[in-house]
C-alpha cells in the first residue's frame, strides 16, 4: 500500500494542475483580502474594531477549500479522461485499494492547500492594512479562524476526490463542485437556513467561524461534514465496485 500511495503522490504532483490551482486560489483570496482591508479601513475610521477587520481578512482565505476540492476531483477524473484508470486498477491490485490510495493522497494535498491558506492568511492579516495605516490585532478568535481555514481545506480534498469517483467526468465533477459551493448551498442557505446548515459547505462555515446566523456549533459541524464524507465514500466505493471501469 505504501508504494501505491507513493505512486499516486507522484501522479498528483506531475503536471501543472496543482500549482495552477494553488495560484488561482491565492489570487481569489488576495482579492477578498484587499476588499476586506479597504472596507475595514473605513470601518475603523468610523470607530469600528480593528480586531474584527483582522478576523474578516483571516476568514477570506476560506475560499482555498474550493480549490482543494477541485484538486481532489481532478486527481481522480483525469485518469478517466486519459483512459489510464484501468491500468491503475490493475497495478493497484484492486479497485478498493486504488480508491483508498487516491483519497489518502487527495487528503494530503488538501493539507498542503490548508497550510498555504493558513500561512498566507496570517501574513495577509499582518500586512493587508499597512497601506491604509491600519495595524493588525490578532486575537484568539483570529487563530481559531485560521485553524478552521486549514481544517476546511483538508476536509474538502477527499470530498472532491470522492465526487470524482462518483461522477468520473472531469468537466462535470469540476462544474458540480463549483455549482454546489458557489450557487446551490448559498442559495439553499438563503431560502431555508435551518436545513442548509447541515449542507457540507455551510457546515464548513461553522468550522472557519463565519459570523452568519443559523450555523451549527463547531462540533456538530464536524459531525455533519463526517456524515457527508462517509456517505460519499460508500457511494463511490459502491459505484466503483459495480460499474465498468472504462
Amino acid at each position: 500500500m505504501r508504494n501505491l500511495v507513493h505512486g499516486e503522490l507522484r501522479k498528483a504532483v506531475t503536471g501543472r494542475t496543482w500549482w495552477i490551482l494553488m495560484l488561482a486560489g491565492t489570487f481569489l483570496c488576495l482579492l477578498s483580502t484587499f476588499g476586506f482591508a479597504s472596507e475595514g479601513h473605513r470601518a475603523v475610521t468610523a470607530g469600528g474594531s480593528a480586531a474584527d477587520v483582522t478576523n474578516d481578512i483571516a476568514r477570506s482565505w476560506m475560499m482555498m477549500f474550493l480549490f482543494s476540492s477541485l484538486s481532489g476531483a481532478i486527481l481522480v477524473t483525469r485518469e478517466y479522461g486519459t483512459g489510464t484508470v484501468g491500468r491503475s486498477v490493475l497495478l493497484a491490485g484492486s479497485r478498493s485499494r486504488l480508491l483508498t490510495a487516491k483519497v489518502a493522497v487527495a487528503t494530503a494535498a488538501g493539507a498542503v492547500f490548508g497550510l498555504l491558506a493558513a500561512g498566507l492568511g496570517t501574513l495577509a492579516c499582518a500586512f493587508a492594512g499597512a497601506p491604509y495605516g491600519d495595524s493588525a490585532v490578532f486575537t484568539r478568535e483570529t487563530w481559531l479562524i485560521l485553524a478552521g481555514v486549514f481544517a476546511c481545506s483538508v476536509l474538502a480534498a477527499p470530498w472532491g476526490a470522492l465526487l470524482g469517483w462518483i461522477v468520473r467526468n472531469q468537466v462535470s465533477a469540476v462544474a458540480l463542485l463549483i455549482t454546489l459551493t458557489l450557487v446551490v448551498d448559498p442559495g439553499v442557505q438563503a431560502l431555508a437556513p435551518d436545513a442548509a446548515k447541515y449542507l457540507l459547505t455551510i457546515a464548513m462555515s461553522s468550522v472557519y467561524r463565519d459570523v452568519k446566523p443559523d450555523l451549527l456549533p463547531v462540533p456538530w459541524a464536524f459531525a455533519a461534514i463526517a456524515g457527508w464524507l462517509t456517505a460519499a465514500w460508500f457511494a463511490a466505493r459502491r459505484l466503483l465496485a459495480t460499474r465498468d471501469i472504462v
